[in-house]
């Protein structure tokens, strides 16, 4: 295996999807046509460019135009929510081409998860008629704090079992290629961002089910902070509540407004959730006791919105989860919240929206984390087109081309 080298600067240029004549892509690079023509001819022979038809002719034989095979390879996206594993495979322009989800706790630890992840991807890959060679890359999202640069878990408070677990080195042993690892949250975030956002430099990205977390886009690049613990909202303590927190502390908003604790409520009441979806099915069969819990869980969760808000200045606070299918009425309870209490000046552009990505949010985003390093793809918002970064070596670990 070796990596793309200079070939990898030619390669960007038809990321975006337009095909290229040889004459486009050597006024755009700024390189000579023999270079040009060689590496175009190192990423046909590899299958990540092919032919795409021909250009108006100025006199003479039409110029070949070359466009981007995202087909070549394959990613293998992954989000691991306390209580489910949800897989997908996309090509390499992050779309989506297969998935699954499945019922799995956390709890149940590293190697019981990661074997699940592992079988369920190499399915997938059978189903598509693809082996373990056609992978680019593998990016994992986990409910919570992750160091990045290592993809170890770092004192995660619900998931026994994981804190330093090498989940790196265990599916790199399984799929043989670069593995990424990041906050689910985080990646909600980047999906949301790349698929829906990519123009919007501050966006904030809240997700409320069994947990409650946010991810932060800033000057449009995910914000992960020293540790990999920004945005773990879901542990800042809500005002007047002393409800015990699973992670050790009493009065978290996550004790307070997160599904589980509606769910909670909701059984003091005399009904019967027991997961996010049953009190989502509540609200939606017009259950007055459910609905009015939700929108004040709504309220309890804007109260730290505001904060957040006056703090970060988002222009767009996208709300996910999977209680953020109850209807309007979160949405209803974060906004009355925000706009009462954050000062006109951070919210007189504000957009509180729900998510466009739904669950399928944290796939995209890994996706995206994983072509992002493999492919060096940029958020649009900080894009440049230069010829100087164009033309820069590749980092370690981004996509290799197949032996031929």
């Amino acid at each position: 295996m070796s990596e793309f080298g200079p070939a990898h600067g030619v390669l960007r240029l038809l990321l975006d999807g337009q095909p290229r004549t040889r004459a486009e892509l050597i006024d755009l690079s700024g390189l000579g046509r023999s270079t040009v023509t060689g590496r175009l001819e190192e990423l046909v022979a590899a299958g990540f460019v092919v032919p795409s038809g021909e250009a108006a002719s100025s006199g003479g034989r039409p110029p070949a135009r070359f466009a981007f095979n995202p087909s070549a390879r394959l990613v293998l996206a992954a989000d691991v929510g306390a209580t489910h594993l949800s897989v997908a495979l996309t090509d390499l322009s992050g779309t989506i081409l297969d998935s699954t989800t499945t019922v799995l706790n956390i709890a149940e630890g590293p190697e019981t998860v990661l074997a699940a992840l592992a079988t369920t991807g190499r399915a997938l890959l059978k189903n598509a008629k693809r082996s373990v060679n056609d992978l680019a890359g593998v990016g994992v999202g986990l409910p919570g704090p992750v160091e990045h640069s290592t993809g170890r878990p770092n004192h995660p408070p619900i998931m026994p079992g994981w804190d330093s677990y090498d989940v790196v080195g265990r599916l790199t042993k399984e799929f043989g290629c670069p593995v990424l690892v990041d906050n689910d949250v985080n990646l909600m975030a980047l999906g949301e961002h790349t698929t829906q956002y990519a123009d919007v430099e501050h966006l904030l990205f809240v997700k409320v089910a069994t947990g409650i977390g946010a991810g932060l886009i800033s000057g449009g690049r995910l914000h992960r902070g020293a540790q990999g613990a920004a945005g773990d909202i879901g542990h800042i303590q809500a005002a007047g509540h002393t409800e015990l927190c699973r992670c050790g502390n009493t009065g978290c908003l996550e004790a307070v407004a997160s599904a589980a604790a509606i769910a909670t409520h909701l059984r003091a009441s005399g009904l019967r959730p027991k997961t996010s979806q049953q009190v989502v099915d509540l609200v939606r069969a017009g259950n007055p006791v459910a609905t009015q819990a939700v929108r004040q869980a709504g309220r309890e969760i804007g109260t730290v919105l505001a904060a957040c808000v006056s703090l970060i200045n988002p222009s767009v606070l996208v709300i996910g989860g999977s209680l953020s299918q109850a209807g309007d009425h979160l949405l209803a309870g974060i906004r009355e919240t925000i706009y009462a209490r954050s000062l006109p000046l951070a919210t007189t552009h504000l957009k509180v929206v729900p998510s466009h990505t739904a669950h399928q949010a944290a796939l995209h985003g890994a996706a995206a984390m994983l072509l992002q390093h493999t492919l060096g793809l940029q958020p649009r918002a900080q894009a440049s087109s230069s010829s100087a970064t164009l033309n820069r070596a590749p980092q370690a670990g981004q996509l290799p081309v197949p032996k031929t």
